[in-house]
């Protein structure tokens, strides 16, 4: 095992699962997820790079499309919020290849969150903006490991939960996460609705035992850096 490195064995893979600089890399497959950040930004899909459907309100969406600064308001978003909050997004890797980012926020970031009649997302919860995995590397449990990465995240920030608006009648890659692969990665509905359900994941129920240990040892050796407050609404 490489020095500074810990290595645990992940639910979701059969090798060790390395932690180096607060990223994750997982030997047997070549897999690594690193914090989303201004830097590797360019290895999100390009539509998502150009998208600010959650970050803006219509409005001013409207506005940075229309002006052609969609891709600057996006930097302009993750800059705000790495800053005033912290970690807001993972991307994953496979061979050094960006293969799936996922990105998340307290709902006073994301504008858009009270545009749905389910809103809104429980005060003591992170909402889930979005995620995607490219098709090639679907169904290889990719998913499920960002998922698990943002929980770690979270739980060492004191947060309790992430909750995600799902759409019940997913038709392709879309703003909004198919409420079925949100079940599927251990989701729970809370706020029932025939297009855009309202879904709850306890973030603790991601752990196994082991873990669960680091993570409290983490927290009690004051291993997890305190974040800012959250910005009001």
């Amino acid at each position: 095992m490489p020095v500074g490195t810990t290595g645990t064995v992940r639910p979701f893979c059969r090798a060790p699962v390395f932690s180096v600089g607060g990223c994750g890399y997982d030997a047997f497959m070549g897999r690594r997820v690193a914090p989303l950040t201004l830097d590797n930004l360019q290895d999100l899909p390009r539509r998502c790079r150009s998208c600010v459907f959650w970050e803006l309100d219509p409005v001013s969406a409207g506005a940075a499309a229309k002006a052609g600064t969609v891709e600057r308001e996006k930097e302009a978003w993750i800059s705000a919020v790495l800053l005033e909050w912290g970690s807001c997004g993972r991307v994953v890797y496979v061979d050094a290849v960006p293969v799936g980012f996922v990105m998340y926020a307290p709902p006073a970031y994301v504008p858009r969150a009270m545009a749905f009649s389910t809103s809104p997302v429980s005060p003591d919860a992170v909402q889930l903006i979005t995620s995607w995995i490219e098709p090639g590397y679907q169904g290889q449990g990719l998913g499920r490991v960002l998922v698990q990465t943002v929980a770690k995240d979270l739980l060492r920030r004191g947060f309790r939960a992430i909750e995600a608006f799902g759409d019940a009648r997913w038709r392709g890659p879309a703003c909004l996460l198919p409420a079925d692969h949100l079940l599927a990665v251990g989701f729970k509905t809370v706020r029932p609705h025939p297009v855009n359900p309202r879904l709850r994941l306890e973030l603790r129920s991601t752990l196994s035992w082991k873990e669960d240990v680091e993570l409290a040892l983490d927290r009690l050796l004051g291993g997890a850096r305190k974040e800012p407050a959250l910005r009001p609404l």
